[in-house]
């Protein structure tokens, strides 16, 4: 019976100092080490954000790729999956967002936030509207993704830093879950599958190069590394397609309000 006691005992206080980090499998990328996290201060930085699993991750530049530096449990979400389409649906937004340092907000009434910019070019051209969606502090959410306030902090952290160092702009991409194969056929029968579709090329572009996939909104769409059907090209040459319609000139990047 001690010897019960005290495992229970020892799983009892690991769950009282993890409430930060979502647990790793042996699929997913391990974050870099404590001494390189401090060292990737003032790096560019890249967040990606997968609903079902209420997860943020934290990605730092590290030579031409981008590297880990944590998993964030998200607290709380609203609205279930699928995009925000309009002012009181109590949806957390989907899709690629930008921001600038103007969209830190260091005393907010949440603690901590950061403005998504929603609505962004994609959501203005189909016509979804809202505001204030932000990832803040406090733990509470209607329509944002709100995370604990040593979590925020840490995002903040880094967020600030890069932004001080000469980063202009941060990505952002929002999934309702890992875009797998496997994940796109268990939610083939949603009603938010065509939109999935398009978010997916952005998805398999950093698994593949590491690197944020560059976004444009042409015809209501998003279009990504200059392709709409998918097909993945290196960031080094995004126009190279075989679209015609998907040139450089035509193409709208997104902004952040």
């Amino acid at each position: 019976m001690r010897i019960f006691a005290l495992i229970f005992a020892i799983l009892f206080s690991c769950n009282a100092f993890s409430t930060e980090v979502v647990p790793l499998s042996n699929a997913l990328q391990a974050p870099v080490s404590d001494q390189l996290k401090t060292e990737l201060i003032g790096s560019p930085v890249f967040i990606q954000i997968f609903k079902s699993e209420r997860t943020l991750e934290l990605y730092a530049k590290v030579g031409n790729q981008f590297r880990l530096l944590n998993r964030f449990n998200i607290c709380k979400f609203s609205g279930g999956l699928g995009p925000k389409r309009t002012q009181g649906d109590f949806k957390s937004p989907e899709g690629f967002y930008t921001i600038a340092a103007s969209q830190l907000h260091p005393d907010s009434h949440y603690y901590r936030a950061i403005n998504l910019g929603f609505p962004n070019q994609y959501d203005r051209a189909n016509g979804y509207n809202g505001n204030y969606l932000m990832i803040h502090g406090d733990c509470v959410s209607i329509g944002c993704y709100a995370m604990t306030n040593s979590g925020i902090d840490q995002i903040f952290k880094y967020v600030t830093a890069a932004f001080n160092n000469g980063q202009t702009q941060i990505e952002v991409n929002i999934y309702p879950f890992r875009m797998t194969d496997d994940n796109m056929r268990r939610y083939a029968g949603s009603q938010y599958i065509n939109f999935w579709k398009q978010l997916k090329p952005g998805y398999d572009y950093f698994q593949k190069y590491k690197q944020p996939p560059m976004i444009a909104v042409m015809n209501n769409q998003y279009i990504i590394n200059g392709q709409s059907n998918g097909t993945i090209t290196p960031r080094g040459n995004p126009f190279q397609t075989t679209t015609p319609s998907a040139s450089k000139t035509f193409l709208a990047f997104t902004q952040a309000k």
